[in-house]
């Protein structure tokens, strides 16, 4: 009999390392996530003290304000690995 847990299978460690690897080629995705989080328990959180606003148009904002703060991290990470693959490298890469 194996001395395995019954629950903890490869395939969890198997994706375990794929978050981890794509955590080190995008960071940027990881504080995309976390703004996005953010954006949410922050919205959550000023819904009591929201006003006269109807929470149709509150939550349209939120969404609006959570989007931009993922589209804009995805973005400085785009441009951030363009800038080290093309700028920042001293020899360019030969397919």
């Amino acid at each position: 009999m194996s001395s395995k847990s019954l629950f903890a299978s490869e395939e969890d460690a198997a994706q375990a390392n794929k978050f981890a690897n794509k955590a080190k080629e995008s960071p940027f995705m990881l504080v995309g996530i976390a703004g996005f989080v953010a954006a949410g328990l922050i919205g959550a959180y000023k819904y009591r003290n929201r006003g006269t606003m109807s929470t149709s148009v509150f939550l349209m904002q939120l969404r609006v304000a959570a989007q931009g703060t993922v589209v804009g991290c995805l973005t400085l990470g785009l441009g951030y690995q363009m800038a080290k693959e093309y700028l920042f490298e001293k020899e360019p890469k030969e397919k």
